[in-house]
């Protein structure tokens, strides 16, 4: 039997109550979860790439469900680098990769997008204020992208949103005594 594999790589900068939601219900929809913390090559981290995969790897311990995995050797700022050592690593060849509907349309602009589209379907979750618009669907049957849109409801929060109103209630329980212990995204309350 072929198993059902979702691998959910983030910036996690912080990881979230949405990516705790994420997480959650992608372990009811799949067999195995992996997931993982990267440096996206368009965005400016706030916090170092180690700080940030210790939180995730914190969040998915308190999940305590074996269907989702942490494993930061997966790791790269390249969606194809990750796709293949994570198949390497667990032996398998289907895989969806999870992506937020807010970057669905950056990956025909990925680098070896051609590559990625032959060796994953993208599992699309919907974010509140970033449909998938018509054009963008157009684009994904013109190159043949293989694709499910979800129909997991997030909360509508998000790690930037996090760093602009410090609402720690946005983070998972777990992770609330660390960012504070560690000072984590201080000096981002006090710039914006």
């Amino acid at each position: 039997m072929v198993k059902s594999i979702a691998l959910f790589g983030t910036s996690a900068d912080p990881p979230t109550i949405g990516h705790k939601k994420i997480l959650e219900e992608l372990s009811r929809i799949y067999d195995l979860t992996i997931s993982y913390v990267s440096n996206n090559p368009s965005k400016k981290h706030k916090e170092d790439i180690s700080i940030r995969s210790y939180l995730l790897k914190t969040l998915i311990e308190e999940l305590n469900n074996p269907k989702t995995l942490f494993n930061q050797s997966v790791s790269s700022q390249w969606a194809i680098k990750s796709i293949r050592k994570c198949k390497r690593i667990y032996e398998f060849n289907n895989l969806d990769f999870v992506i937020g509907s807010d970057l669905i349309k950056d990956i025909f602009h990925w680098k070896d997008f051609d590559k990625i589209i032959e060796e994953v379907s993208f599992f699309i979750i919907l974010r509140e204020g970033y449909p998938v618009e018509s054009n963008t669907l157009k684009m994904l049957e013109n190159y043949s992208v293989k694709f499910k849109i979800s129909s997991i409801k997030i909360p509508n929060i998000s790690s930037s949103k996090f760093r602009l109103n410090f609402n720690y209630s946005n983070l998972p329980t777990s992770l609330i005594d660390f960012v504070k212990n560690n000072n984590l995204y201080e000096s981002t309350k006090l710039v914006e």
